[in-house]
């Protein structure tokens, strides 16, 4: 399976561990303007870096563009963020799974546009898992149907709201709190801090589109 990890400028701090995906097979770092810088100092090397580079100084810059032949850069004025650039990157290497971190803390702009940004390629590409990640919490959007959700120690609590419009006929088995063909109204709190029981829990609905957040205090 393929996994792309794609990692953005955010505030440092946020990121997540990189030490796992350095571990596993096929899996392609992209840096996304000082995201790419971020890659270099935890020892990894870019497989690709995309963006308009306006946060690196002219010393950074070359030392990016030395890491890697694969090199995207554009106008700082354009209609796509560098973000949105290095996940469309990311789909060139067929991927069954994209990781996107350094999008979370500093400018609430950027998490918004990141956050819209995998909720439409969510849909767009229903079968490449996105998820968006930061040190203590994973991010991601749900289409109708039956989803398994494996246990991880990294992220013990489990929280689903509605997007755009009501979740139907939901039901959770294998939770701390169970339910049963029930609704997940806009706006309602009541899905939040959930936590599975055993090895695995699961989700299942028929309609709306679901965001799940995974956390650990």
């Amino acid at each position: 399976m393929t996994t792309v990890v794609v990692c953005a400028g955010g505030p440092k701090q946020e990121l997540c561990s990189f030490s796992s995906f350095q571990q596993q097979q096929d899996v392609v770092f992209i840096g996304a303007d000082r995201g790419a810088l971020y890659l270099i100092e935890h020892g990894i090397t870019p497989h690709a870096i995309v963006g308009d580079f306006d946060s690196l100084t002219d010393e950074e810059y070359q030392l990016v563009m030395a890491q890697t032949d694969d090199q995207q850069r554009f106008q700082e004025e354009k209609n796509e963020t560098d973000t949105d650039l290095a996940l469309l990157k990311a789909y060139t290497y067929a991927p069954q799974e994209i990781i996107l971190t350094g999008v979370t803390g500093g400018r609430l702009d950027h998490y918004e546009a990141a956050v819209r940004s995998i909720y439409r390629l969510q849909k767009e590409h229903p079968h490449v898992e996105l998820k968006i990640i930061n040190h203590s919490n994973m991010l991601q959007f749900l289409l109708p149907g039956n989803h398994t959700i494996f246990a991880d120690s990294r992220y013990r609590y489990l929280s689903f709201f509605a997007h755009e419009e009501p979740i139907q006929d939901v039901t959770l088995r294998q939770v701390k709190y169970e339910t049963t063909n029930e609704e997940i109204s806009l706006g309602t709190t009541r899905f939040t801090s959930n936590e599975i029981i055993g090895t695995s829990g699961s989700i299942s609905f028929s309609r709306g589109i679901c965001l799940m957040i995974r956390s650990i205090d």
